[in-house]
C-alpha cells in the first residue's frame, strides 16, 4: 500500500529538505507550493497559492483524489520583519493566510481520510519566534497561533489515532534566512555567537525532527512543541 505524505512549501530549503526525508523515508510525497520545486523528481507537484483559499481548495482537493493521505507536513510560511509601528494590517492579512488560514484547510481536507484510515501524522513547522521576536508581530503572532492549533488538534482527534505535533525552527542556514544575516557579515558572526551548539542549523536537522513525528511508532506522542533550535530556547536572550 502507498504511504502518501502531502508537504506543503515543499520546493525549496527547509520544505525541500523535509520532502527529501521523507522520500527516503519510503513515503510518496506529494508537494504544493508557489514556485516550481529545485528537484521536481521527489514527487508529484502541484502550484497553489496558498494565500488564495479557493486555489488552496482545488489543489487539496488534487491531493487527495483517489489517494490515502495520512501523513501531512504543514511548512509553508513568509516572514516580515519590521517594527510595530510600522506593520500595514495587510501584511497582518497576508501572513495569517498563509501561516495560519492554509494550515486549518489542509487539516480539513485530510482529517477525513485520516480518520477513515484510523491512522494520522501531523507536522506544523511553526518557528522559535513563538517565543517572541523583535520586529516580528505578525510573523510571532501566526507561530504562536500554531502552536496552539496544534495542541488543539492533538485533542481533538487523538481518539481517532491522528497525532499533531510542532517543531519550532531556531535559526537555520536558509535563503531566508541568509536575506536577513548575510554571510560574511558582522550581524550574522553576532548571532552565531549566540547560539549554544555553535552553528546554524540545517535544514536537514528539521527534517529529521519531522521524520521522527511522522513515524507510526510515535503513537504516544502528540500535542508536543519541540524547539530545533541549538539551545536558544533555553538561552537566557530568547526573547531578542
Amino acid at each position: 500500500m502507498t504511504e502518501y505524505a502531502l508537504v506543503t512549501g515543499a520546493s525549496r530549503n527547509i520544505g525541500r529538505a523535509i520532502a527529501e526525508r521523507l522520500k527516503a523515508d519510503g513515503y510518496s510525497i506529494l508537494m504544493l507550493d508557489r514556485i516550481e520545486p529545485e528537484d521536481p523528481t521527489l514527487g508529484e507537484f502541484r502550484q497553489v497559492d496558498l494565500s488564495d483559499p479557493a486555489d488552496t481548495g482545488d489543489a487539496l482537493a488534487w491531493a487527495v483524489e483517489g489517494r490515502s493521505v495520512t501523513r501531512l507536513v504543514n511548512c509553508a510560511g513568509i516572514v516580515r520583519m519590521e517594527p510595530l509601528e510600522e506593520v500595514a494590517l495587510e501584511t497582518f492579512d497576508a501572513l495569517m493566510a498563509v501561516n495560519v488560514r492554509s494550515y486549518v484547510q489542509t487539516m480539513q481536507a485530510l482529517v477525513p481520510g485520516m480518520k477513515a484510515a484510523g491512522f494520522g501524522r501531523v507536522v506544523n513547522i511553526a518557528s522559535r519566534a513563538a517565543l517572541g521576536h523583535v520586529n516580528q508581530t505578525v510573523y510571532s503572532a501566526t507561530k504562536a497561533a500554531l502552536i496552539g492549533l496544534t495542541k488543539t488538534w492533538a485533542a481533538e482527534f487523538a481518539a481517532h489515532g491522528i497525532t499533531c505535533n510542532a517543531i519550532g525552527p531556531g535559526p537555520v542556514d536558509t535563503d531566508m534566512f541568509r536575506s536577513v544575516y548575510p554571510e560574511g557579515s558582522a550581524k550574522r558572526a553576532a548571532y552565531l555567537a549566540r547560539i549554544p551548539v555553535g552553528r546554524l542549523g540545517e535544514p536537514s536537522d528539521i527534517a529529521h525532527a519531522t521524520s521522527y513525528f511522522l513515524d507510526a511508532r510515535t503513537s504516544f506522542v502528540t500535542g508536543q512543541i519541540l524547539f530545533v533550535c541549538g539551545g536558544l530556547s533555553v538561552e537566557k536572550s530568547n526573547a531578542t
